[in-house]
C-alpha cells in the first residue's frame, strides 16, 4: 500500500480556544501549527483564516499575508485555501476571494455554489484560467450527482476532478462511522484523486479505511479533537502522528 496523504485541518471555521486551548486561530499560531503538523507527517495544510475576533474570515489580504508566511516557514508543505461559507458569505464573495487570493489550492462546496448557479461556469473557469487546482467537497450522493452533471456540462473543468467526502456534516454531536463512506463508494472507487474527512470518536477509524480503499486523509481540530477514547489531542500534531502510525501498521 503507498503512502497516504495527509491534509491537516487544524482550525476550521467554527471552533476557537474555548474548544481547546491549543486550536490556532491567530496567524503565529497557525504558522507554528503548521510546521508542527508538516513535521509529525502531514503534507499539506487546509487553511482558514480568522478575522480580529476569531472568527471565520474570507479576507483577500488576511489569506495572502498567510500564504506568505507559511510559505517561508513550511516551503514543502502544499497549502489549500477554504471558501467556505459557514453561513456568512455568498457566492460572490467567494468568488471574489478565489479571484483576489489566485491560490494553487482551494477546497469548493458544490452545494455552496449551487446556490447561484448562475455563476458556476465563471467560478470554475476563474480557477481554471489562474491555476487553482480546485478539491470539491461533497456531502452525500445529491452533491456527488451535481458534480458529476457539471462535469459532463463543461461547467466544471475537465483537470478538476479532486474531491473530499465528508462523512457527516457540521452538527452538534456528529459522529462518523466507516459506514459512512459507502454512500460514496458503493458505484464504485474514484479513478480520480479523493479524500475524507470525519468527525467524532472514530475519525482515524473513517480514515484508516478510506486509506485501505486508496483514498486521502484530511485530520484536524476542524473535524475531531480526542481519539477513540474520547481523550482529548495534545493538539493537532498529535493527532497526525497517531494517524501516521496507524497507516504505517496496516501497510506492514
Amino acid at each position: 500500500m503507498p503512502q497516504t496523504y495527509i491534509l491537516a485541518a487544524p482550525n476550521g471555521a467554527r471552533r476557537g480556544h474555548a474548544d481547546h486551548a491549543a486550536l490556532p486561530v491567530t496567524l503565529d499560531e497557525i504558522t507554528a501549527t503548521a510546521a508542527a503538523c508538516f513535521a509529525a507527517g502531514a503534507q499539506g495544510l487546509h487553511l482558514h483564516v480568522r478575522d480580529d475576533a476569531g472568527q471565520h474570515s474570507l479576507d483577500a489580504g488576511r489569506y495572502t499575508e498567510a500564504l506568505a508566511e507559511l510559505a517561508r516557514a513550511v516551503p514543502d508543505m502544499d497549502l489549500q485555501i477554504t471558501t467556505e461559507s459557514a453561513g456568512k458569505f455568498d457566492v460572490p464573495e467567494q468568488l471574489a476571494c478565489l479571484r483576489a487570493v489566485q491560490p494553487g489550492w482551494a477546497s469548493i462546496s458544490v452545494r455552496e455554489v449551487a446556490r447561484a448557479p448562475d455563476l458556476a461556469d465563471t467560478l470554475y473557469g476563474t480557477c481554471a484560467a489562474q491555476g487553482t487546482r480546485v478539491q470539491h467537497i461533497l456531502y452525500d450522493a445529491e452533491d456527488a450527482g451535481l458534480l458529476a452533471r457539471w462535469q459532463a456540462e463543461g461547467i466544471v473543468r475537465p483537470e478538476q476532478a479532486e474531491r473530499i467526502f465528508v462523512l457527516g456534516r457540521y452538527t452538534t454531536g456528529q459522529v462518523s462511522t466507516p459506514a459512512d463512506l459507502d454512500v460514496f463508494t458503493a458505484p464504485g472507487l474514484p479513478e480520480t484523486p479523493w479524500m475524507v474527512c470525519a468527525f467524532g470518536p472514530q475519525e482515524h477509524a473513517c480514515l484508516a479505511a478510506a486509506a485501505a480503499l486508496g483514498g486521502q486523509a484530511r485530520v484536524g481540530f476542524e473535524n475531531s479533537l480526542t481519539d477513540e477514547n474520547g481523550s482529548a489531542w495534545k493538539d493537532n500534531a498529535a493527532s497526525i502522528a497517531a494517524l501516521v502510525t496507524r497507516l504505517e501498521g496496516a501497510r506492514t
